[in-house]
């Protein structure tokens, strides 16, 4: 084959269309094999390409645009400082926030006292196991004891540094201190000197040395952990010229940044009066009294609670408390517990509980009542007492009101720390107003009658103090009144033995 022939052939090889560009159609169409399709752009088509930068800044400068552009800016800045001195108005005008008082551990949540072991736990060790019950209270201290070794009216077996073999041991304190502590529950210790017997400070000569027995025995306690000790009958001591020795050991070791120690006391039939002085002179730090216990009616009750008011963060409260007793047990009303835990919780003060008292258990006679544990246990089907079971299944409902109260309380800031103002009362029921400068407010309705009552609230309750016309339902134990309802404030129903906890917003 010639040179030329071998041109001609790859011509014909060059020419010669790829099979897979052959037209799909027999029409002469240009379409493509695999979906491949050739568009013919008209040659006509223009492109916009936009305007050139010399253009632009020819556009920019005419007169309508320079004045636009103008008119723009000033808007802009004008708005700018509008707005800045829109917030500088509503900074000044808005109501400064109120300080908050110094709070101590103490003044956060309820205490609660175990004065008989072997009723509450068996012994220190049982208690230790008890403190996720505690826990789930919100109680932020334990008061243990009294534990230490005494007989009866003999001051010379006095030994405050050793505990009573039949309640445990020094190390299982301390276990239960180092536990306590990791739930955020502080622990203080009853040094009361004479609790066994009919004087707690045995006779007026001892009193030089008892008083420096407690001192020394306070100071080993403290530094080995305890969070604050309390005493019993304190207006004995608190007269003596040895009491500051005592104050000055717990003030001792108070350290900054260090949580503070307590020193608490407790005093049994004073009057309001001898109350008040006693916290102001004595250097005592809480002190828990039987003053609500003492008075019969709701009037005296509501201006014990109202001379008082103004040392909330100082005072403690309960209703057998003071005695180590249960809640005291008055049969005028039903549910009566969950009307005293609504009191004690909402009043201002620290409340202050005996065990049992989170499940209405009561005491027969002089002997600490045996505490009951797996109340949320139900009984095997076809084992259950009927009377039994309807206990049981009201100390799990008296239960979740103590929580719902105490989880409530250890929130709000009106509650923790805010003012008092006596309201509406009657034979039978009291009302009172708790608030703190912008936080939510409540209002605290009980009715401790056999009969039902009606309470009418008025508006005005103090000068800057003002009440809505409705209010909102946040606790009650009437059924008739269910939570998250709006009350009318000028016409508040409840049937005897019922409380209601009622809730309203700041309105500036």
């Amino acid at each position: 084959m010639t040179k030329d022939t071998e041109v001609d052939m790859k011509d014909v090889e060059l020419n010669e269309m790829d099979p897979e560009k052959q037209p799909m159609t027999g029409d002469g169409q240009t379409g493509e094999k695999n979906g491949t399709v050739k568009l013919k752009v008209p040659e006509d088509e223009v492109t916009f390409t936009g305007l050139s930068k010399e253009e632009l800044m020819k556009v920019a400068g005419t007169p309508g645009w320079v004045r636009t552009r103008w008119v723009l800016l000033i808007l802009f800045w004008l708005g700018w400082v509008g707005m800045l001195a829109g917030a500088i108005v509503i900074i000044v005008k808005a109501p400064p926030c109120k300080p908050i008082p110094e709070m101590n551990w103490w003044n956060e949540g309820p205490l609660y006292q175990i004065s008989d072991l072997k009723a509450f736990a068996e012994s220190l060790a049982g208690v230790e196991t008890k403190l996720d019950n505690m826990n789930q209270l919100k109680v932020k201290g334990l008061i243990i004891g009294p534990l230490h070794t005494v007989d009866k009216d003999q001051p010379f077996t006095l030994d405050l540094k050793v505990i009573d073999p039949t309640e445990g041991t020094e190390a299982m304190l301390l276990s239960l201190i180092e536990k306590a502590h990791k739930k955020g529950i502080s622990v203080v210790l009853d040094l009361t000197p004479n609790y066994k017997g009919s004087s707690s400070w045995f006779t007026a000569g001892d009193e030089a040395d008892v008083i420096e027995k407690v001192k020394d025995a306070a100071e080993y306690w403290l530094k080995s952990g305890v969070d604050g000790i309390k005493v019993s009958d304190v207006t004995v001591p608190a007269q003596s010229m040895y009491w500051s020795e005592l104050s000055a050991v717990v003030q001792a070791n108070r350290t900054k940044d260090v949580k503070n120690k307590l020193l608490m006391g407790v005093t049994k039939g004073v009057s309001v009066l001898e109350v008040s002085q006693l916290v102001n002179t004595s250097g005592i730090d809480l002190l828990l009294s039987d003053l609500l216990s003492m008075q019969k009616t709701v009037m005296e009750r509501l201006s014990v609670m109202e001379s008082l008011s103004a040392l909330k963060l100082q005072l403690g409260w309960g209703l057998g408390a003071a005695q180590r007793q249960q809640l005291l047990p008055e049969p005028t009303a039903p549910g009566l517990t969950r009307l005293y835990h609504l009191l004690l919780f909402t009043m201002p003060g620290t409340p202050v509980f005996t065990y049992g008292d989170e499940i209405g258990l009561t005491a027969e006679g002089d002997v600490s009542p045996k505490m009951v544990w797996d109340i949320e246990k139900e009984p095997a089907e076809g084992t259950a007492n009927e009377t039994a079971e309807a206990v049981r299944k009201e100390r799990v409902d008296i239960r979740k009101w103590f929580k719902s109260l105490s989880d409530l309380r250890g929130k709000e800031r009106s509650l923790l720390h805010g003012d008092f103002y006596r309201l509406e009362a009657s034979a039978g029921a009291m009302s009172f107003l708790r608030l703190w400068d912008q936080s939510e407010r409540y209002i605290t309705v009980i009715n401790f009658g056999p009969a039902p009552q009606t309470i009418s609230l008025k508006t005005q309750v103090a000068e800057g103090v003002e009440l809505p016309e409705q209010a909102k339902v946040k606790l009650s134990t009437d059924a008739e009144l269910e939570p998250d309802s709006m009350l009318s404030l000028d016409s508040i129903k409840l049937g005897p033995g019922q409380g209601v906890l009622l809730q309203f917003p700041y309105a500036a």
